[in-house]
């Protein structure tokens, strides 16, 4: 008796649980092909998943001044946003700078969280030439590339970002 009501009791909150999840807010809209594509897309710090595409610092200043500045400030030097450049901090001062140039171990790593989420009101609007363009342009802030560069998959997975050994490797599957 007493397991026949705990069958029926959970059928009635599974039945529940299927008219509440058709039922539910209705907030957002269905992924897109296009959307899960761009989303879809895994860059790794030895630039294996960089898409095709180049651009240059002189570029990248105009997609850095149209869309970036209004947050991260003139020249990367922070605003309603964090800084992206001119430390004046090392990471073990109180407070630290975190900017690319003294944070960031993987040039690889900044094209792929600008192409992912920013810029912030509208992440994903930039092709990869503007994400290339305005990577160039930050690391030429950070005096990391000269300003003639133009940056491609083979030159940004090449950079090797002045905190690359900064961080502690963890790999608990290494033997």
């Amino acid at each position: 008796m007493f397991i026949n009501k705990v069958v029926i009791f959970g059928c009635l909150l599974i039945t529940a649980g299927v008219q509440a999840e058709s039922a539910g807010p209705e907030l957002g809209r269905p992924a897109s092909a296009e959307m899960i594509r761009n989303w879809n897309l895994n860059v790794f710090p030895n630039g294996g998943g960089l898409p095709e595409g180049r651009g240059s610092v002189n570029d990248g200043q105009k997609v850095y001044l149209q869309y970036c500045q209004s947050c991260h400030g003139v020249d990367g030097s922070g605003g309603s946003a964090e800084e992206l450049a001119g430390a004046q901090h090392n990471l073990t001062d109180n407070p630290p700078d975190k900017t690319i140039g003294n944070y960031w171990p993987y040039a690889t790593t900044l094209f792929d969280f600008i192409r992912r989420s920013m810029p912030m009101d509208r992440p994903g609007i930039l092709d990869n030439n503007k994400v290339y363009a305005v990577s160039a342009y930050l690391l030429y802030l950070n005096g990391i590339i000269k300003k003639q560069a133009v940056m491609d998959a083979d030159s940004l997975a090449k950079i090797v970002m002045p905190n690359r050994y900064g961080f502690i490797n963890f790999n608990p599957y290494r033997k």
